[in-house]
């Protein structure tokens, strides 16, 4: 599992979930699921890292621009596979947080102004 991953800190993201990332990229890429799955979870474990980690906040592109720098290096993937990847598992993570501020309000913190 990955801790701290899920909008609003509600608890780790669960291996089916990363899974289902998994599949989304492995599906909308040419690459092979187990690369795909190698970057997702590289990148996932450290995000999930540096949320339990750390007390800064990052914006988005700040993030995946760190994510996709420490997975090239952890996983010697060339750098256009990795950001395209990681790009690619970010719209899913994007997808999955609409879905839930739409689903259910209640489970995401407010946003600070």
């Amino acid at each position: 599992m990955v801790e701290s991953l899920r909008p609003g800190g509600r608890g780790p993201v669960k291996e089916n979930e990363i899974n289902r990332a998994v599949q989304y990229v492995t599906a909308a890429t040419s690459y092979g699921r187990e690369t795909v799955a190698e970057i997702v979870r590289t990148g996932l474990l450290e995000m999930g890292n540096l949320a339990s980690t750390s007390s800064r906040r990052f914006d988005r592109a700040a993030l995946l621009e760190y994510v996709c720098r420490w997975t090239i290096a952890r996983t010697g993937h060339p750098e256009p596979l990795v950001r395209e990847v990681l790009g690619c598992a970010g719209r899913w993570l994007d997808e999955m947080y609409e879905t839930i501020a739409r689903e259910h309000p209640g489970l995401l913190p407010k946003p600070d102004r």
